[in-house]
């Protein structure tokens, strides 16, 4: 079916979010008025967070919430390079690659005054790899090569035994081969300092609310009881540059439709609010002087369950009939048409440049075309191999979003048009709740968004090997387990033979039809033109306020 022949439903899809237009044309396009204080900065959320533990964190938001109020060795600067911040000096790296010391600054304090030491690094690494935390991020450690990470995650070895060591002022880490994404993980949220003492005093209670959790970074969280939608962001006077923290305060408060954040920005009681969220925001407000780029590196792609509890998914027919099914040029048109691309690869745009200046994301695209003709005789193939002529499916999504909402409206009706015998069926629940079912493969079809955590592919390639905590379909694969292994080993400091690799693993995943790749995300969004210093990352920590401050 060609696009023309579908521009009823782009139509339909436009009329969902008709009334938002109207109130937005309305508002015209005009700044944010000033906000009541130049000493404090309003923000917002689209969901709420979930969680001040430092080791179990794995959304976005919470890590905003964590990544300002806590520091680690390092920290990204404004043209995204990495500097000390709780180190002293630069990282020292031995010759083989092998060995990372760090040096503390001299007088480090906890948000309570209490002296912050090098063993509250050693803790943290302990604390993520421990079996007992059942940390989703426990397999960074082990894909980093620290010593014996991988034993103490399977609970052969105890976390004594991990490869990172204080020593004085020195933090000293071991790796057993090389890795390339390493000194990036002495920035990373999950790897702030903890503090021993305190994680085991407040027990299960901790990071669950903003009195259980203790602070070393720029802010400290302040008014979150662990479910309300609101919590401050308070300068933090402990801090080892305190001095140079202009701002006192960051309220952030949760906004669920995307509307409300630009009237509230107009109205001048929001410093920022996305454009993104529906394309008639975008098109109301793509031409406004206060938009600004919002660097990520984001996939939005479906996740098929192959645990078994699925049958039909368990079908390489079946599934290839899927992926050639999906138009994604026309979701993009259709559904998400503010900014974003039609995804090539599991790797987004704009995440790793090669060596000789070629994005990793067209090196590894293996072809994912759209394809009616071969989809319908794939599945039909398909079917008649399970015994059935047709075959019901549940797509999930998050209901906080109106892209995802109009993105799944648009599966469901051009996977149906071109797979007869396939009725697909919607469900929406809140962003947290997907992801506890894809956790717990409580799905037939999920979309799934993921930001890469670093500047380096294994940051997307791991999420589908077989023991990844984020292979929620459950797929499994020696050979792309054996071409992601040997980026992250034998070719870890080759980036340019890592890529071939990646390469490799993406040509599995696509014949194999493991996954559906359908967007890489680009946002905009309005900001307060007085706004300064605000630090965006489009891996890791997404919104640094540490010296972000009003004019």
């Amino acid at each position: 079916m060609s696009l023309n022949s579908k521009a009823w439903k782009r139509i339909s899809l436009g009329a969902v979010t008709l009334v938002s237009a109207a109130v937005l044309t309305a508002c015209g396009g005009g700044s944010s008025t000033t906000s009541s204080s130049k000493d404090e900065i309003n923000w917002y959320l689209p969901t709420e967070i979930s969680t001040l533990d430092i080791s179990k964190v794995t959304d976005s938001y919470s890590s905003i919430a964590i990544g300002n109020s806590g520091s680690n060795l390092l920290r990204r600067d404004k043209n995204g390079d990495l500097q000390p911040d709780l180190a002293a000096k630069d990282i020292e790296v031995s010759d083989d690659g092998l060995t990372y010391t760090a040096t503390l600054r001299d007088n480090l304090k906890w948000s309570d005054g209490s002296d912050l030491t090098a063993e509250d690094f050693v803790y943290t690494w302990q604390r993520i790899v421990d079996p007992k935390t059942a940390s989703e991020y426990a397999y960074l450690v082990s894909d980093a090569h620290v010593l014996n990470a991988e034993e103490v995650i399977n609970g052969t070895k105890s976390v004594d035994e991990l490869g990172v060591k204080a020593d004085g002022n020195k933090v000293i880490f071991t790796l057993s081969s090389p890795s390339p994404q390493f000194m990036s993980l002495l920035s990373f949220t999950n790897f702030m300092p903890q503090s021993k003492a305190f994680v085991e005093k407040t027990g299960d209670d901790y990071g669950t609310s903003s009195d259980k959790a203790l602070y070393s970074g720029p802010y400290t969280v302040k008014d979150w009881n662990g479910t309300n939608g609101t919590f401050t962001l308070v300068k933090n006077n402990y801090y080892w540059d305190a001095k140079d923290v202009k701002n006192e305060k960051v309220n952030i408060q949760t906004i669920k439709k995307p509307d409300t954040a630009v009237q509230m920005y107009k109205d001048g009681q929001l410093d920022t609010a996305s454009i993104s969220g529906t394309e008639a925001i975008y098109n109301a407000n793509k031409s406004n002087k206060d938009v600004v780029d919002v660097p990520e590196a984001t996939t939005a792609y479906l996740v098929y369950n192959q645990s078994g509890s699925v049958k039909a998914l368990t079908n390489t027919k079946i599934r290839q009939a899927l992926n050639l099914a999906t138009d994604r040029e026309g979701i993009v048109k259709a559904a998400i048409d503010t900014g974003s691309k039609p995804a090539t690869a599991l790797v987004p745009y704009g995440l790793e440049k090669l060596p000789d200046g070629t994005d990793l994301t067209n090196y590894v695209a293996p072809g994912y075309s759209y394809n009616e003709k071969e989809a319908a005789k794939l599945f039909k193939e398909g079917l008649a191999e399970l015994g059935t002529d047709s075959l019901t499916l549940t797509v999930t999504s998050d209901a906080d979003s109106p892209v995802a909402k109009a993105s799944v409206d648009y599966l469901k009706q051009t996977w149906e048009d071109a797979l007869p015998g396939l009725t697909v069926e919607e469900k929406f629940v809140t962003f947290k709740q997907r992801l506890q079912d894809s956790r717990n493969q409580n799905f037939d079809v999920v979309m799934n968004v993921w930001g890469g955590d670093y500047p380096e592919g294994s940051t997307f390639y791991s999420l589908f090997t077989s023991n990844s905590s984020y292979n929620y379909g459950k797929m499994s694969s020696p050979e792309y387990d054996a071409a992601y292994e040997k980026a992250v080993t034998t070719d870890a400091l080759d980036p340019a033979a890592a890529a071939e690799d990646y390469k490799e693993a993406e040509k599995i995943l696509y014949e194999n039809a493991d996954y559906n790749p359908i967007y890489f995300r680009s946002t905009e969004s309005l900001q307060n033109p007085s706004l300064k210093g605000l630090v965006r990352n489009s891996t890791g920590l997404q919104v640094d306020f540490t010296y972000a401050y009003k004019e």
